[in-house]
Formats: structure tokens, sequence, C-alpha cells
């Protein structure tokens, strides 16, 4: 029965190959964040309440532009498995094009909204003036935050193309690179070392900036020295023209996962926000609770990533029905496994994690018990990711639409909604209602994937 779920070697060295730059790369960064969480957390519970609040806004952002490069990374790991590279230069233009257009938008949202966005979390129980300085500080961080989008943005789109096209260790490498520059300038920033002043979150904020531009620097000196090799990108700038009929597959397939990403994330940022009107101790212990998560899950968030991957190449490169199958069960117990060890660990830290902030005790309890019930998850929400980046690779995208951000907008957001507005219930048992709900996905990912709709190429 396992031999079912089980690989041979070659099966898990071809897996390795693209998950373990990915895990790297992304265990490093979120790293490097739970240390700069945990810096901006010794400043003191409100400037890291501000921090974390606006963190919340650039997780909305951020999940559109991956959507927005989603949509033609589909395309660009079919061509990529045909070995069309006029097809992925075109959607790589496309990309380009796309997350410029977003940043510009985000840019002039967060600018123009900032004190209406910041307050919406800022209404739980709790003394108003600290949520008066929490709004300040959260004002302060925003502004410098948003120098960093434009090279965030491009870095997606040169790392998604290079991680679609085999070559996973380059952006493994920038983001390692990156996230170091952003750990020793947090030190010395937001503590005033070497003669600079203290400059607390605001420190933070622009440390995270030149990060992002060190790392769009790297992977796109590294991309353009070997435009021999890649073959994709010599010439990629002499025009943008993207052929109409591509551009409008790649706008029908990738449209409804753009506007997934903004829904599915804007849809947990409200949950979020509903959290939060039950105290003021919430958006921290949330912080600390989401940090954790992160950190933990890596491993199957990589997992994930690498099912859309070579689940696009399996069916660019027109392999028969069994073995695409036969892959993805495989593929897909991996990382439910992944998510069970690493959720198991989390659970066993989840006392002693929230002592590392300097905050109150109650905030540490709360945060504690929010771990848990999140550790808890994990293996659920790793098939429910596997689920969604297997009906993508296919270019399921209505469907994964309906599965990730209709199902969060029209069943989990009521359900806090409700929860929080109407009944008394403490903030941990609402919680762990409110996850109730991706059970019963898990029972949906796995008739969509035993249905096999996804099983086509784009391509051809």
């Amino acid at each position: 029965m396992l031999k079912k779920y089980i690989g041979d070697r070659a099966f898990y060295r071809r897996v390795m190959a693209v998950v373990l730059p990915i895990m790297v790369q992304s265990a490093i960064t979120n790293f490097v964040s739970l240390l700069d969480n945990i810096m901006v957390g010794q400043v003191g519970t409100i400037p890291m309440t501000g921090v974390s609040i606006v963190n919340q806004l650039m997780f909305v952002f951020n999940l559109c532009i991956f959507g927005a490069t989603s949509g033609a990374g589909i395309f660009t790991a079919q061509f990529y498995g045909s070995q069309d590279l006029d097809g992925i230069r075109h959607t790589f233009r496309f990309k380009i094009l796309s997350c410029v257009l977003l940043a510009l938008l985000g840019c002039g949202i967060f600018f123009i909204g900032d004190d209406f966005l910041i307050s919406l979390y800022l209404k739980g129980e709790g003394n108003i003036q600290d949520a008066q300085m929490a709004l300040e500080y959260g004002k302060q961080y925003l502004k410098v935050m948003l120098f960093g989008l434009f090279p965030f943005a491009l870095s997606t789109a040169y790392g998604n193309t290079l991680r679609e096209t085999g070559k996973t260790m380059v952006p493994m490498v920038a983001g390692i690179a990156a996230v170091f520059i952003n750990l020793i300038l947090n030190y010395v920033l937001i503590f005033g070392k070497f003669g600079l002043p203290a400059m607390g979150a605001v420190g933070a904020a622009w440390a995270t900036v030149i990060a992002r531009f060190a790392e769009l620097a790297i992977v796109a000196f590294w991309a353009h020295l070997h435009e021999a090799e890649l073959g994709y990108l010599c010439g990629a700038y002499r025009s943008m023209h993207i052929p109409a009929n591509l551009m409008k597959e790649i706008s029908v397939k990738g449209l409804p996962l753009l506007i997934n990403e903004f829904l599915w994330a804007s849809g947990m940022a409200f949950i979020n926000q509903c959290y939060s009107t039950c105290s003021l101790d919430v958006v921290p212990a949330q912080n600390i609770s989401s940090t954790m998560y992160n950190l933990a899950g890596v491993g199957y968030l990589a997992m994930g990533s690498a099912v859309g991957i070579i689940m696009g190449q399996m069916l660019g490169a027109n392999q028969n029905e069994a073995e695409v199958r036969d892959a993805n069960r495989k593929l897909v117990f991996t990382s439910c496994l992944i998510g069970g060890i690493f959720g198991a660990v989390m659970a066993t830290i989840s006392g002693v994690f929230p002592t590392l902030y300097n905050t109150t005790g109650d905030v540490r309890t709360l945060a504690s018990r929010l771990i848990l019930v999140s550790a808890c998850m994990m293996p659920f929400n790793a098939y429910t990711n596997a689920s969604y980046f297997t009906l993508r690779s296919g270019g399921q995208t209505f469907v994964t639409f309906l599965f990730d951000s209709f199902y969060v907008w029209t069943i989990c957001a009521p359900i806090a909604y409700c929860l929080t507005r109407f009944t008394t219930l403490p903030i941990v048992l609402i919680f762990i209602l409110c996850q109730i709900p991706d059970l019963v996905k898990c029972l949906l990912g796995r008739w969509l994937l035993k249905k096999g709709d996804w099983i086509q190429n784009l391509t051809a």
C-alpha cells in the first residue's frame, strides 16, 4: 500500500533538486524575519503591533505579485518542458509588465490609505493611547517600505522564471545574500550601532528595503550575465511585444490567479482583523504565532512550489496520465509528511518561543496557544497547498479560485466575522472554530485531484 505513496531514489533526487533550494532560501528568509521580528519586539509591544499590521498589508501586496507571475509561470514551466525559448521570453515580459503595474498601484493605495488601513486593526479593547501610538509607528514603517515594492516585484519576476526553467540555485543564493544583509542592517539600524542613531522600527524597514534592492541586483545581474546560456533572455528587453494569442491565454489563465491571490490574502487579512477586535493583545500574539508558523511551514510550502513546477514540466512534456497521477500522489504524500513533522516540532516549542519577545505575559500565553492550534493544522494545510499547486499546474485557475479565495470569503471569513462580532467566546476557541473549514477543504481537494481535469498540456 505504501508503495503507491513512496517513490524511488530517482524520483526523490528530482524532487529534492527543486525543493531544497526553495526550502533553504525560504528557511533562511523566515529565520531572518524571525530575528527581525524579535529585534523589533525588543523595542516594545506597541512598535511590534504597528509593524505587524503593516506586514499584514504587505502580505496582500506580496501575494498579488505572486499571483501575477504565477499565471505566466504556468506557461513558463510548460514552455520549458517543450523547450520553447520564444514562449519563455514572452512569459517573462508579461511578468515584468504586470509587476511594474502592480507596484505602481500598490504604492498609490498604501500612500493614500495608510491611516485607514492600519486603523482597521486597532479597534479591539485596550488603551486608546496605545492604539494611537501603534498607528504612528505603523505609518512611519509603511512609508519606508513603499521604496521596496518595485525591487521586490522585479526580483520575483526574475526569480520565478529562473526556478521554472530549472535554475533554482540562483534565486536561493540571491535570497540568502539579501536576508543576511537584512539581518546585519537590522542590528545596526534598529539599535543604533557603529555610531548610527537608533531608528527602531523604521530602521527595520530601511534594512528590508536595502536588502530587496540587493536581491534584485544579484539575480538580475547573474541572469543577464548568462543570457547566452539561458537563451530566453537574449533580446528580452529589445521590445516588450507579446503575441496577442499568448497574451490572451495568459490573461485567461492568469487573471483568476491574480484575483485569487488578492482575494485570498485580503480574506486572511480580514479574518485577522476580525480577531483583532477581541483585544489589542491579539495583534502582537498573532504576529508571534504567524512568525513561528511561517518558519515551520517552509517545508510544505516549498513542496507546494515543487508540485507546481514538476507537474507543469511533466504536462508540458506530454507524459502519460498514469505517470503524472503517480508522481502527483507521491508529491502530495511527501508534502503532508513534511507538514506533520514540522507541525510536531512547532507544537513542542509552542510554550518556549513566545518568551523570546519583550512583551506582556498575557500576550505570550495567547501566542503560545495560537501556535499550538496552528501546529495541529499544518499537515492539513500541507494537503490543501499541494492540491492547489497541482490544480494550478494544469491551468485550472478558475477551479483554484473557487478552491482558495472563494472558499475563504464565503465560508471562513463569515465564520470569523460572526464569532468575533456576535459572541463572547474566547479568542483561542474562535481561532479553533475558524480552522475547521480547512478540514472540509481537504476532502474537496482530494475529490478535485481524483477527478483529473487538471491533466492537460496548455502549450500543445
